[in-house]
């Protein structure tokens, strides 16, 4: 059993809904729903009884549920007193970074620092694979990654959904909706970089256009933002997709961006399995204080 199933448990019991638990725990419902049903195959015992109109706790669940509470109290205590413990060191933290993440990343640290003064944090920028092998060989003791939902010798622990931005021209009709669905942009042509860049984020767009039952038409390729961006705005229409915390400081004269519906790609925090040291727990904690 881990801490992570109790979590999604106590969720699911208070919320009395997967959809609403996973809201609140800022992943997807499916992961929910597996970690539930793996801990009810764990514990032997069903711990919700579950239709189509309503989830309750069964009475197993209710049984176990201030049992579950209790153990991830201790369990938090644990994880004071071992950073406690932590803060009294010259640690250091080796985190690998993702392009995107804005001020969350500097709010993350800030709350790190409150935490255990005396760590260093070592950011280290690589791409997405690098990023992985970097944790998978030790290199790293965490990273962020996203859209990546299974890497071999690595636990990929979910921390928050977030929105994609659409950046299109001002002057574009579209640009009068406050939120864009993909089957209403994706007739015009798409600027993304090559998929070697990024196959993830490549993948998730395309494959979010043909759902929607249109042909992905690709336009030039995404270089730069900046270059990029001023061909959006004086070119033929066309368009492009962008993580929310990029947007802050696009020029507003020519271009809009809009949030887009669906997808919205996780984030998650890539370690090693096993206990967590010190470091990474309060790393994990300053993630849940900072996206509530």
């Amino acid at each position: 059993m881990e801490l992570r199933q109790f979590e999604y448990f106590v969720a699911v019991a208070e919320e009395l809904g997967f959809g609403r638990a996973a809201e609140r725990l800022h992943v997807v419902q499916p992961a929910v729903s597996k970690q539930v049903a793996r801990l009810e195959r764990e514990l032997g015992v069903r711990l919700f009884d579950r239709s189509t109109r309503h989830v309750r706790l069964s009475a197993a669940g209710e049984r176990l549920l201030p049992e579950v509470r209790a153990a991830l109290a201790a369990a938090a205590n644990v994880g004071r007193i071992a950073a406690d413990i932590g803060g009294g060191q010259d640690a250091v933290l080796r985190l690998g970074t993702s392009q995107g993440l804005g001020d969350r990343l500097d709010e993350i640290l800030l709350h790190l620092a409150a935490v255990l003064p005396r760590l260093q944090v070592r950011l280290s920028s690589l791409p997405l694979s690098d990023r992985l092998s970097a944790v998978r060989t030790g290199e790293l003791d965490a990273a962020f990654v996203r859209i990546v939902e299974h890497s071999p010798g690595v636990e990929l622990l979910p921390l928050w959904t977030e929105p994609l931005h659409v950046v299109l021209p001002a002057a574009h009709p579209l640009a009068g909706f406050a939120t864009l669905a993909i089957e209403q942009i994706a007739p015009l042509p798409l600027r993304l970089a090559p998929r070697a860049v990024n196959p993830a984020f490549h993948d998730l767009i395309v494959n979010a256009i043909t759902a929607s039952g249109h042909e992905p038409v690709l336009g030039a390729p995404f270089t730069n933002l900046q270059d990029t961006l001023a061909q959006i705005a004086t070119g033929p229409a066309s368009w492009s997709v962008l993580y929310g915390a990029a947007t802050a400081q696009l020029p507003t004269a020519r271009i809009a961006h809009r949030r887009l519906a669906a997808p919205r790609p996780t984030t998650s925090l890539a370690v090693l399995p096993g206990p967590p040291s010190a470091a990474v727990r309060a790393l994990l904690g300053a993630c849940a204080a900072i996206t509530g």
